[in-house]
């Protein structure tokens, strides 16, 4: 599967937002959003109207790039969200904050999304005492999501643990930091996803 390899700072730039695509690099002065907070480019620093299209295709990116998902899994998603029950784009959010990469780096187990899903891959987690391997596996109500007995000295995953004081644990996640354990206390909401987001535009977008 591609994937993107150029500079993800580029990608906050485009969007016109901090993305937090380098965790807590992006907190600093050394993020490049702060020092050139216009889009990338020779034109970047000029007046840009969007269209109506323009206006959903941005925010589509933006949510795929926050996510770090593939245009491919971002439809599947999608047609999912849209087969349940409820607001289509909040189920859509949901399911991505389910994601286990997600999970892992909202609970604090790593600088970024990035990182969790290479952490995810390398077998460094179990969910309910069976070890997971895929990033995108979506965990339920209830599950205990755990770092892997072999991997609790992993210096990226300690780091982690020790600057998420200064990183806010959403209310649907109860993180025993000292155990390296979670549990999903409930599924999550569209007041618990504070990035600004118009999801919206997204379905408007994939409706026509």
């Amino acid at each position: 599967m591609s994937h993107y390899i150029g500079s993800v700072c580029r990608l906050c730039r485009r969007e016109n937002q901090k993305l937090f695509l380098k965790g807590d690099r992006c907190s600093t002065d050394k993020c490049a959003f702060e020092r050139r907070g216009y889009p990338p480019g020779q034109h970047g620093q000029g007046r840009i109207k969007f269209s109506e299209y323009g206006l959903q295709l941005r925010q589509k990116q933006k949510i795929k790039r926050i996510y770090g998902l593939q245009e491919r899994q971002f439809r599947n998603l999608f047609e999912s969200a849209e087969r349940q029950k409820g607001v289509t784009g909040s189920n859509l959010l949901s399911m991505l904050e389910r994601r286990l990469d997600n999970v892992a780096y909202r609970a604090g187990f790593a600088n970024s999304r990035t990182e969790a899903r290479q952490l995810v891959r390398h077998g460094h987690f179990t969910v309910n005492g069976h070890k997971v391997n895929i990033p995108s596996y979506l965990v339920s109500k209830g599950d205990a999501v755990e770092v892997h007995e072999k991997s609790r000295s992993v210096a990226r995953i300690v780091g982690a643990l020790e600057g998420v004081k200064r990183r806010e644990i959403p209310q649907w996640i109860e993180l025993d930091a000292a155990g390296l354990k979670t549990r999903i206390r409930d599924l999550p909401a569209r007041d618990d996803i504070t990035m600004p987001m118009e999801e919206r535009l997204v379905v408007e977008l994939y409706s026509k």
